[in-house]
């Protein structure tokens, strides 16, 4: 068994403050505090230094992360193990975390043909935002992540996860029907330099995908609006107030008036989907079967999306 405070401690080096840690932790600020302390004395080592607002991992603590991940891993192995030795069929539960667009189209999907499959498997979906998505992965409460690369999450090469591509998405433009482009099969993003933008809320992933793909073309959208749900967005597109970046398996109101046309061109914006799962796990059959459900999705369900790059 892990030591509960590693995690903890884990959570700090991700997330920088022992306040943000606390908030993924489902702890006070306090009590994380007494955590780290408690197990800076039972090692005997100094483990976080303040600066600031903020707290510096020292030496040791990166050197225990190291082992940390270590240890995890071979937990995940041994139950990897364990689970060989039990008869009767895939059993347990599978618990699955995806981002909006996986949870509602890919999730499913994949979903059903464990059920088909393995009818004595328990399944459990959760929505979730892809940097949130790897705090459920490293508190053991999700088994398997379907996220989008982003800015924010953890570098493949965190020893903690196993992360491996599954598909590319590409993203649209969304017009309202009297757009002058709204008759075009395709067009390049820079033709819609000049026109206002909705885009998601500043901090959040979708909001950074938007602003890195027009930068990536040339230019910084002129915000009008911004819109989390796809169904506000749709209606003030409809309605003449801006264009919008969508992505293509993004489910659109069909009471909105709007047009979607491919992007095409050099730097065509696409979202780079992954799966993640905690690192030592992919021997787990519950997390084998997942990934292999999502595969075959990918595969075989959706002609849209692009091979993993």
């Amino acid at each position: 068994m892990i030591d509960r405070r590693l995690p903890v401690l884990q959570a700090i080096a991700r997330h920088g403050t022992v306040t943000a840690a606390a908030r993924v932790c489902l702890l006070t600020p306090s009590a994380v505090s007494h955590q780290m302390q408690a197990l800076a004395r039972e090692l005997d080592v100094v483990l976080l230094e303040p600066v600031g607002r903020t707290v510096r991992l020292t030496a040791a603590a990166h050197t225990l992360l190291e082992h940390t991940a270590a240890l995890t891993a071979a937990w995940e192995r041994a139950q990897a193990d364990l689970e060989a030795h039990r008869s009767g069929g895939l059993t347990g539960t599978l618990r699955l975390c995806g981002f909006s667009t996986a949870a509602a189209v890919v999730a499913p999907r994949a979903l059903t043909l464990l059920r088909r499959d393995h009818p004595g498997l328990g399944l459990h979906l959760r929505e979730a935002e892809p940097a949130v998505a790897f705090d459920l992965l490293a508190a053991g409460a999700v088994d398997v992540a379907v996220l989008v690369a982003t800015p924010d999450i953890p570098p493949r090469s965190d020893a903690a996860f196993e992360q491996h591509p599954l598909c590319t998405e590409p993203l649209d433009i969304l017009v309202g029907p009297d757009h002058p482009l709204a008759g075009r099969a395709a067009v390049a993003l820079a033709e819609v330099a000049d026109d206002p933008w909705i885009v998601g809320t500043p901090g959040r992933s979708y909001h950074r995908l938007v602003t890195t793909a027009c930068a990536g073309a040339g230019f910084q959208p002129v915000v009008a609006h911004h819109a989390d749900e796809w169904d506000t967005g749709a209606a003030l597109v409809a309605a003449g107030f801006g264009v919008a970046l969508v992505p293509r398996l993004a489910a659109l109101p069909a009471r909105h008036d709007t047009r979607r046309i491919p992007v095409t061109g050099a730097g065509a914006p696409v979202r780079h989907v992954l799966t993640a799962i905690r690192a030592g796990s992919a021997g787990r059959p519950v997390v084998a079967a997942g990934l292999d459900a999502l595969r075959r999705v990918r595969a075989t369900g959706l002609p849209e999306l692009g091979p993993p790059d």
